[in-house]
């Protein structure tokens, strides 16, 4: 039977489709929107041998997801565009919507720990240039490097604990690190409201900001 072109176009829809089902896969993306990676990078953060990161990098690269261009020895792999930020956010949209095992998980570790409503992009934009609040980038320091929120502090959650005396006790803080479900912010935020901050999230990470067309600054630690 002759393959009509509708169905030809689903069947490269759905090849986009198995590119995005698997977790590793969308991890690795999630560490993309960063900011450029080489596969070293990518399988240390991840947890993946370098082996199995590159197999997941070339289907999401056949998927047109990702892109990559060559750096002297290195090949950095990057997001294809911002379509493909849009696309994770609307998978995430219709995952809380329907189904009941991601609102249990977003209730049962999220919610607990951000009892108080996150701040939005937009609220945030208007505190910073008012110069009222004090901004934590929680994420590891060469993902600050690479980009940033306008006047943000690079705080990694794992020096968080030493470096309390750096904050002023008396502002507002607000922590936010790669995405909406980045555990880093949500930690940071119930360390610091533990030790008598008044510490919120931004409801979003770096690469929404980035997306919505927000500021962003790029500077070595």
């Amino acid at each position: 039977m002759s393959t009509t072109p509708k169905q030809a176009l689903f069947a490269e829809f759905a090849a986009v489709a198995r590119a995005l089902g698997h977790p590793h896969r969308l991890e690795i993306l999630e560490h993309l929107a960063q900011g450029e990676r080489g596969v070293e990078a990518l399988a240390e953060r991840t947890g993946l041998s370098v082996a199995n990161a590159s197999q997941h990098l070339q289907q999401l690269r056949r998927a047109g997801l990702v892109a990559a261009r060559r750096d002297g020895k290195f090949v950095l792999h990057r997001l294809a565009d911002e379509g493909v930020l849009r696309l994770l956010a609307q998978l995430r949209h219709v995952a809380e919507r329907n189904l009941a095992e991601v609102d249990s998980i977003v209730r049962g570790y999220f919610a607990d720990r951000d009892s108080l409503e996150p701040v939005s992009p937009g609220e945030l934009l208007g505190r910073l240039r008012e110069g009222a609040v004090t901004v934590l980038d929680v994420r590891p320091a060469d993902e600050f490097a690479m980009g940033h929120l306008p006047g943000a502090v690079s705080m990694p959650l794992d020096q968080l604990e030493a470096r309390l005396a750096e904050l002023d006790p008396t502002q507002d803080v607000v922590a936010y690190c790669r995405g909406p479900y980045c555990v880093l912010s949500f930690e940071a935020v119930a360390a610091l409201r533990a030790r008598g901050f008044k510490a919120h999230r931004l409801e979003d990470g770096l690469p929404e900001w980035r997306a919505a067309g927000l500021p962003v600054e790029a500077a070595a630690v």
